[in-house]
């Protein structure tokens, strides 16, 4: 099993003046201490599942790409991307460039979003459920062609590109990997069974079931389901009750499910000295799983 970790709250990193070398030791930790991928929300705001809105949040890309520079291994990916944020064009040269510059070590990483808040507040695109549906798979359809061979336009119900022109090429191959999160068991497992090379869900009790369903999709499109694979995400509280125990318990608990990837936000990170007991402690007990 691989660990991810999950960024999705920065109010304990400091002023703002601090949160750059702050974030940039937490990246160096986590990949010494053996974590495979790294991982940012995007968000815009902070959400009420974490905290208040007007904490400090940081713009997902920009801050991948500052990762980028301060890692040479670890796996980069937003968990994940709001569909309706960038334009399909835009995004698609946005994960070459993060791409092209880290070596190879981008995702595609896409959900319908949800957080009409923070979009009507920012002025963002947004949609209704299923024209946010219908935009993550059209924005999924305009990047694979633009990792492509082909530069020929696209004209879909949302989007209009004259020419998916797109020099560099990425230097993961044969592009970068895709991968779909979200609960919903119809469209969203529908999406990835066709398009993705992972999925993602919440790692709650409905985990298992989430599986299963991605299996009566894949069936329904002709496709193998062990290609794809099974990432969840949870938190790693090593500080909580029952600490590292009920972490690993829970890493279990997801690994017999049939998840190869957990990715895992820690509670009020803002040091290395959590990371270094789930590196000493939790990431050489599941590498072996």
């Amino acid at each position: 099993m691989r660990l991810g970790l999950h960024l999705n709250d920065y109010s304990h990193l400091g002023e703002p003046k601090d949160m750059g070398p702050a974030l940039a030791r937490i990246a160096r930790s986590a990949e010494d201490t053996g974590f495979a991928r790294l991982s940012v929300t995007d968000h815009l705001w902070q959400i009420s599942l974490i905290g208040e809105e007007n904490e400090p949040m940081l713009e997902a890309y920009t801050t991948l790409a500052f990762l980028a520079g301060h890692t040479s291994t670890i796996e980069l990916q937003p968990l994940v991307t709001a569909a309706t944020y960038r334009a399909p064009g835009l995004l698609a040269k946005m994960i070459t460039t993060l791409d092209v510059l880290s070596g190879g070590r981008t995702w595609l990483s896409i959900g319908q979003g949800w957080n009409e808040q923070e979009a009507t507040g920012l002025g963002l695109p947004y949609d209704h459920h299923d024209g946010r549906y219908q935009r993550m798979e059209e924005t999924i359809r305009i990047c694979l062609q633009m990792w492509s061979d082909s530069d020929d336009p696209i004209v879909s119900e949302h989007y209009q590109l004259g020419q998916t022109l797109n020099e560099p090429r990425p230097v993961s191959q044969p592009r970068p990997r895709i991968l779909i999160g979200g609960g919903g068991e119809l469209r969203t497992l529908k999406l990835v069974a066709r398009y993705a090379d992972a999925m993602n869900v919440w790692g709650g009790e409905e985990a298992g079931q989430k599986i299963v369903r991605l299996r009566e999709r894949c069936e329904e499109v002709g496709r193998d389901p062990d290609e794809i694979e099974k990432t969840a995400l949870v938190t790693f509280d090593v500080e909580g009750s029952g600490g590292v125990d009920a972490v690993l318990k829970d890493l279990e608990r997801l690994h017999g499910l049939g998840f190869t990837t957990v990715y895992g936000w820690v509670p009020d990170l803002g040091s290395e000295a959590q990371l270094e007991v789930l590196g000493s402690k939790v990431v050489p007990e599941v590498s072996s799983w």
